[in-house]
C-alpha cells in the first residue's frame, strides 16, 4: 500500500496538465484493415528496400523535402511518400525520415499500410498507388492547452484570415513545394504564426480541398486554444503563438522548376540491357537488402525467444496446442458453445448485464447450478482476437481475492467467449453514481472498496509472478461481490511487463479519457504510475459520488479533477 499512497499524494499536482498539447514527435498509425504481410515475404523485402532508399544520402527527392517512390512488382509492389516541413531539407530531412522509417517498422509490424507524423516530417507507405490522391484518414488533431486570454473573437478572426491566405498560397505554389508560412497580429499585439502544406503531388484544387477540411476541424477540436495542428496524410495545417518555422532556411523555388520525377530505384525486371548505371545501383542496393534481411532475422529470433513462454496460438487455444500450458489445463478451462448457449438462454436480452468496448456481458447458470458471467467478444471488432488472447493469457494466471476469476473460455466458429465468476452486485459505477443505490455505501464500505482495489492493483504490479499494467482502471471495471468486496475486471487492454521493466510505449492509445495519465494520453507512455493515476481518479469518484466527466458544482459543469486541483488548500 505504501507505494500506491505515495503516488496518490502527487495525483492532484498532475491533474492540471491533463490536456497538455500532445507531443508531435511521433504519432504512428497502422492501417489494420488494409491487410498484413508475412515475415520474410517478398513484400517485406520490397518495403525494407524502399524505406532504406527513401532516406539514403543518394536520394535527394525533388530537392525540396518531397520523396515519392515505389518498388517491386504486383502483387508485392510497395509505394511510399515522405514529406518534410518546408524549412527542413537535406540531411535534417533525411534524418527525420530515417527515424520515421524505424518507428513505422517497429510500431506497425506486418501491416501493409502505415502513416507516421513527426514534428519535421511525415511518412507513409502502402500496397497501392498513393500518388496524386487526397487522403484525409487518419486525421490527427493536436492542441495547446493554453487558452486565448484576450479578445478571443478577434484572435480567431485574424487566425482564420491568416490560415485562409496560407491555404491559397500553399495550393498555388506549383509542383515542387506546396508550402506556405506566415504571421498575423491579433488585437492585443499577439503574433500568430501559421503554416499550411500539402504533398506536392496534389493538384492545386485537391490541396486546397484538403487544407479546407483541416480548417473546418479547428472549431471542433481546438476552439479557444492558442495553438493547434491538424495533420492528415495529404496535408498539414498548424498555428501557434511562438515561432516554429525558421523562414531563413526555406529554400527559394527556381524560376523554371524541372518536372517532378521519382528517384531511381533498383530495377526488379529481368529483361533489358545491363548498363553501368544499373550495375552501380545493384552494388549499392544488394548490401542494403542483405543488411536489412540480417537485421530482420536477428529481431525475429529475439522476439521468438521472448515470446516462447507467453505466445498463444492464433485463434486456437485447444487441448494439444503447444501453448495450452500458458493458460493452465486446457481441458478444465475450455467450454463448448452449446453449454454456454443453454446457460445464457441463447444470449437473451433478459440475461444481458452490460455492454463493453469489445462486446457484451451476459449472466448464465450452468447445469450444476453455478452462476457465471459470459463476455461475448464482438465478431466485427478488429481488435477482438487480441483482447481475447490478452485476457486468457493474463487472467487465467492471476489468483487474488480482489481480481475477478476466469473460469474458462470458448472458441467455436466466430464465437470468442470468456467465462468469469458471476459477481452479483454488478460494477461499481452502477452503485456509486446512482443516487438511490449509493446510499448503501457508508464510509466504511467506501474505504473497504478503495483498499481492496488498491490491494488488487498492488498484486498486479508487485506481488504476482507477472507484472501487469491494467491500462483501463475505472469504476465500470470494478465489480462488487455479495460482501461488497471489489474485484478488478476487464484485462483486454492489459500489458505484460518483464520483471525489471519500468515503462512501455505504444502507438495504440486505448482506455477511457478522464482516467488516463497525461504521459499516456499524450505520448503513449504507460507504467505502474499510469494505473496509479487512474486509481486516484477512481478514489475521487468514490469519495465524491460524482463522475469525473460529469461533475457539477452549483450551476457549473466541469471535470472533477480540475475542480479538486483548483480547490486544494
Amino acid at each position: 500500500m505504501a507505494p500506491l499512497m505515495f503516488s496518490f499524494r502527487f495525483l492532484f499536482f498532475l491533474s492540471p496538465v491533463l490536456f497538455l498539447m500532445i507531443s508531435t514527435q511521433s504519432a504512428p498509425y497502422c492501417y489494420n484493415d488494409k491487410g498484413n504481410y508475412t515475415t520474410n515475404s517478398t513484400y517485406q523485402t520490397n518495403l525494407n528496400t524502399l524505406l532504406s532508399f527513401l532516406s539514403s544520402p543518394s536520394n535527394n527527392g525533388n530537392g525540396y523535402g518531397f520523396y515519392n517512390s515505389s518498388y517491386g512488382e504486383n502483387p508485392d509492389q510497395v509505394y511510399a511518400i515522405g514529406l518534410c516541413r518546408g524549412d527542413i531539407t537535406g540531411n535534417p530531412c533525411r534524418y527525420c525520415l530515417s527515424n520515421a522509417t524505424q518507428l513505422l517498422t517497429q510500431s506497425c509490424p506486418n501491416q501493409k499500410e502505415a502513416f507516421v507524423v513527426f514534428d519535421q516530417c511525415t511518412l507513409r507507405y502502402a500496397s497501392r498507388s498513393i500518388y496524386g490522391a487526397m487522403e484525409i484518414v487518419p486525421n490527427l488533431m493536436l492542441y495547446n492547452i493554453q487558452n486565448v486570454s484576450y479578445d478571443v473573437d478577434g484572435f480567431f478572426q485574424e487566425l482564420s484570415t491568416l490560415l485562409q491566405d496560407l491555404r491559397g498560397q500553399a495550393a498555388g505554389n506549383g509542383s515542387l513545394r506546396k508550402f506556405a508560412a506566415g504571421t498575423a497580429t491579433a488585437n492585443n499585439f499577439q503574433t500568430i504564426y501559421g503554416l499550411a502544406q500539402c504533398t506536392p503531388d496534389l493538384t492545386e484544387q485537391i490541396c486546397s480541398d484538403c487544407l479546407g477540411r483541416s480548417l473546418a476541424d479547428i472549431p471542433e477540436c481546438c476552439q479557444g486554444k492558442v495553438g493547434a495542428r491538424i495533420s492528415k496524410p495529404s496535408c498539414d495545417l498548424r498555428y501557434e503563438i511562438y515561432r516554429f518555422v525558421d523562414p531563413t532556411t526555406v529554400p527559394p523555388l527556381p524560376s523554371s522548376p524541372p518536372p517532378l520525377s521519382s528517384p531511381p530505384l533498383p530495377s526488379t525486371s529481368t529483361g533489358g540491357s545491363k548498363s553501368n548505371r544499373s550495375h552501380t545501383v545493384i552494388i549499392i542496393v544488394v548490401p542494403i537488402v542483405v543488411s536489412v534481411v540480417l537485421i530482420v532475422i536477428f529481431f525475429c529470433i529475439c522476439l521468438r525467444v521472448r515470446r516462447t513462454k507467453k505466445k498463444l496460438e492464433n485463434r486456437k487455444l485447444i487441448p494439444g496446442s503447444d501453448d495450452t500450458d500458458e493458460i493452465g489445463p486446457a481441458e478444465s478451462l475450455q467450454f463448448d458453445l452449446a453449454t454456454i448457449r443453454v446457460s445464457t438462454d441463447d444470449f437473451s436480452e433478459a440475461n444481458k448485464l452490460g455492454q463493453g468496448g469489445f462486446g457484451s456481458v451476459y449472466r448464465g447458470r450452468l447445469l450444476n447450478g453455478k452462476d457465471i458471467a459470459v463476455k461475448r467478444l464482438s465478431t466485427n471488432s478488429g481488435q477482438g482476437d487480441l483482447e481475447f488472447k490478452n485476457e486468457v493469457l493474463l487472467v487465467a494466471k492471476l489468483q487474488h481475492r480482489n481480481l475477478v476469476t476466469l473460469l474458462g473460455f470458448c472458441l467455436e466458429g466466430n464465437e470468442r467467449l470468456l467465462i468469469y465468476e458471476y459477481v452479483p452486485n454488478a460494477s461499481l459505477d452502477h452503485i456509486i453514481f446512482d443516487p438511490t443505490k449509493r446510499a448503501q455505501l457508508d464510509w466504511v464500505r467506501r474505504y473497504k472498496i478503495i483498499v481492496g482495489t488498491a490491494r488488487g492493483l498492488l498484486y498486479l504490479h508487485e506481488e504476482s509472478r507477472l507484472k501487469i499494467i491494467h491500462r483501463d482502471l475505472k469504476a465500470s471495471n470494478i465489480l462488487i461481490d455479495a460482501e461488497m468486496n471489489p474485484k478488478i475486471s476487464d484485462f483486454g487492454m492489459a500489458r505484460l511487463f518483464v520483471p525489471d521493466q519500468t515503462q512501455g510505449n505504444t502507438s495504440r492509445i486505448v482506455g477511457t479519457f478522464g482516467y488516463m495519465a497525461p504521459e499516456y494520453a499524450m505520448r503513449g507512455h504507460f507504467s505502474v504510475k499510469s494505473d496509479v493515476y487512474s486509481f486516484g481518479v477512481l478514489v475521487l469518484e468514490i469519495v465524491s459520488g460524482q463522475k469525473n466527466s460529469g461533475f457539477k458544482h452549483g450551476e457549473n459543469a466541469e471535470d472533477l479533477l480540475s475542480f479538486v486541483s483548483e480547490n486544494i488548500i
